[in-house]
């Protein structure tokens, strides 16, 4: 089946919101309220069944990674921004460019399978850690459509880890 989006994702750069989810997402108060926003997404998504989200509203693509926690094994989905690549997704785990990268790096490593909503229809994924020249690649189409990773890795010591996620079966 052909994957619903071209082989590289790229934003629309006169869509009308953009600019304003681009200028909030580099503010430095972001990762203290970055729960709440989080909330709010899976409820947007929850009340509309998948069709709106903060970042589909901003024309910014969206994916709901449901995956299980390595310790305790309890199920949770986190929403992410992403970048459709070649009927893969490629997601960041920049936490906002927080000293520590967001707890769905740490399962998501650790699980053989996880599971990604993506415009209303749920894919199970294996997860490849990118490293070297793949991560490089990645990360400059990931910068065309999020200009504030650059921001968020400027903000962080650590390396931010860059996820490709491919559809299993």
């Amino acid at each position: 089946m052909p994957a619903p989006y071209p082989s590289v994702w790229r934003p629309s750069h006169l869509h009308p919101t953009r600019w304003l989810a681009v200028a909030i997402g580099a503010q430095p108060w972001l990762p203290r309220v970055a729960p709440h926003i989080v909330r709010t997404d899976l409820l947007l998504r929850q009340l509309t069944g998948g069709r709106i989200t903060l970042l589909t509203f901003a024309g910014l693509p969206e994916l709901f990674l449901t995956v299980a926690g390595r310790r305790t094994g309890r199920v949770r989905t986190t929403p992410l921004l992403c970048v459709p690549r070649d009927g893969s997704w490629l997601v960041a785990g920049s936490n906002w460019g927080a000293p520590r990268p967001p707890d769905w790096v740490s399962n998501l490593a650790a699980a053989d399978i996880a599971k990604v909503g993506f415009h209303g229809r749920d894919t199970e994924v294996a997860a490849s850690l990118l490293e070297g020249g793949e991560r490089a690649a990645a990360w400059r189409d990931m910068l065309e459509v999020w200009p504030n990773y650059a921001t968020y890795a400027e903000r962080t010591a650590r390396d931010i880890p860059v996820f490709r996620l491919t559809p299993v079966g």
